[in-house]
């Protein structure tokens, strides 16, 4: 039997230049067939089954380009410390928590922000042991660059003054934070989830995108290989409701090529990207900066993977056609990020592989004309949290940090995410920190890196979709995903539509 056809009526924003608007898109076997207006698309299919959608508008469907997504799935199930203003709250939230959890198991939670916090340097174990001195605790910071542990957790760790730095990580004293690789020296010791447990937070990630309106995401690695496994499980029994795009961690791509790894872009879950990490963030103090660093005499951050490392993998990468994402915050991390890249950009070119930097929040402005032809993976929600302590740290880069309009305008492909958990995958926030470039604490930061609506609403449709290399989504038109979001406006309320 031939697919049954379904007629949209709505205000169209088609994003494709050969025919911007319709007033009608005719849709059949999961595919835009035709679009155009209402007569037309009615003469063309008679018997079509109508959705009347004109008091509504309708786009390519909304994408977030950056999530951990089963990692945020877990998220919604700890102990949310986003918002949290001082020492004093946090007590007060891991407190409430041990009171329900049984005695000696895990308390995780995550999203505070030391600037948020109001100390004058890095939280203890001490503080923690207060309120929770026979229950581990973990907090993850709010770029997951940075954990918060408490003796029990440091005790099970085997962690002691005398415990050294580990390579690509920071062990604060006293005691108490650990930064970038040193948290794994807590991580290990904690439980792994089970693969039950693994399916229900990916469930539970992919449906709350799903229910914001998004269509599709891409996962950024940074996360145990069950998490994957999670999401190609609920892909193969059809319960995946939105397309993902996954990146494997750099330390995984010889099993990937020894697998003989396929990109499947026709199914909902595909393999995309390879992982690197250049440097750490800014609200931990790990970002990987030029001198003079941070202006508060903490240092130049945290240098991690080396441009070595990304050309020889990026390389590799390229060659079982994979896209090298790499995250890089500092303008020194973005510098020697693009570095690398220039080595790899006859190789993508000769692939048409796009090649990706996830965040490029502080440039040089030297550095901005060479992010022509990449992706630049960009979460305007940070600038609200950032802002403030951008002014305060980096006085020198306020100018260049989150440079939107001036990325746009060298060619490089901007696509929005979130970060999810880091922020909440909430593109309200994204078009509010894009359009008007305030703050949370109301001024604005560097006001000429301004986009225009249309342009934010391109870099979460058309951007990440271009970013994965697929050329059937981000766009209505013939032959592209039947996947759509309607809006009661641009930036309001929204809701998917998959067909």
């Amino acid at each position: 039997m031939p697919a049954p056809l379904t007629l949209l009526l709505a205000r169209t924003l088609t994003l494709d230049e050969a025919r911007p608007h319709a007033e009608a898109v005719l849709v059949g076997g999961g595919r835009v067939l035709a679009t155009g207006t209402r007569e037309d698309l009615r003469a063309l299919a008679p018997g079509a089954e109508v959705q009347d959608w004109r008091d509504l508008i309708l786009t390519p469907g909304l994408s977030d380009a950056h999530t951990h997504l089963v990692k945020y799935g877990f998220s919604l199930a700890e102990l949310s410390l986003h918002g949290a203003a001082s020492l004093g709250e946090v007590q007060a939230k891991v407190g409430q928590r041990v009171l329900n959890t049984p005695r000696g198991e895990w308390i995780v939670g995550g999203g505070f922000l030391l600037s948020e916090l109001g100390l004058s340097g890095y939280p203890t174990a001490a503080q923690l042991d207060e309120v929770s001195p026979h229950h581990p605790v973990v907090l993850h910071s709010r770029d997951l660059h940075m954990v918060w542990v408490n003796s029990e957790a440091l005790r099970r760790a085997g962690v002691t003054d005398d415990t050294p730095d580990p390579e690509g990580g920071h062990i604060v004293r006293p005691l108490g934070c650990l930064q970038e690789n040193a948290s794994d020296l807590v991580a290990r010791v904690m439980p792994e989830p089970t693969p039950a447990q693994y399916l229900a937070a990916a469930r539970a990630g992919a449906a709350d995108l799903a229910a914001r309106g998004y269509v599709s995401t891409h996962t950024m690695a940074f996360e145990s290989p069950e998490a994957p496994r999670a999401l190609q499980t609920l892909a193969a029994r059809g319960e995946l409701p939105l397309r993902v795009w996954a990146c494997l961690p750099h330390d995984r791509l010889g099993l990937a090529r020894d697998l003989g790894l396929t990109l499947n872009p026709g199914g909902l879950f595909q393999w995309g990207g390879v992982k690197f990490f250049a440097d750490g963030a800014l609200g931990s103090r790990t970002a990987w900066l030029h001198a003079p660093g941070f202006a508060d005499g903490s240092g130049t951050g945290i240098a991690l993977d080396t441009p070595e490392l990304i050309r020889e993998l990026g390389r590799e990468a390229l060659a079982l056609g994979l896209t090298p994402v790499t995250h890089a915050i500092g303008d020194r991390a973005n510098t020697e990020v693009l570095n690398a890249y220039d080595d790899l950009r006859a190789d993508a070119e000769a692939r048409g592989i796009r090649l990706r930097v996830e965040h490029a929040q502080h440039l040089r402005p030297e550095d901005i004309a060479r992010f022509r032809g990449l992706s630049a993976s960009v979460q305007p929600i940070h600038l609200q949290a950032d802002a403030a302590m951008i002014r305060e740290l980096l006085p020198h880069l306020t100018d260049t940090s989150y440079a939107f309009r001036s990325l746009k305008a060298a060619g490089a492909v901007l696509a929005f995410g979130s970060d999810a958990p880091v922020a909440p995958p909430e593109y309200r926030a994204n078009f509010a920190a894009a359009l008007t470039r305030l703050g949370d604490d109301g001024r604005p930061l560097a006001p000429d890196e301004a986009l225009s609506l249309d342009d934010v609403l391109w870099a979460h449709t058309r951007g990440p979709a271009l970013a994965a290399g697929w050329d059937d989504e981000g766009v209505v038109r013939p032959g592209a995903r039947a996947a759509f979001t309607l809006w009661d406006r641009l930036g309001g309320n929204a809701r998917a539509l998959v067909l």
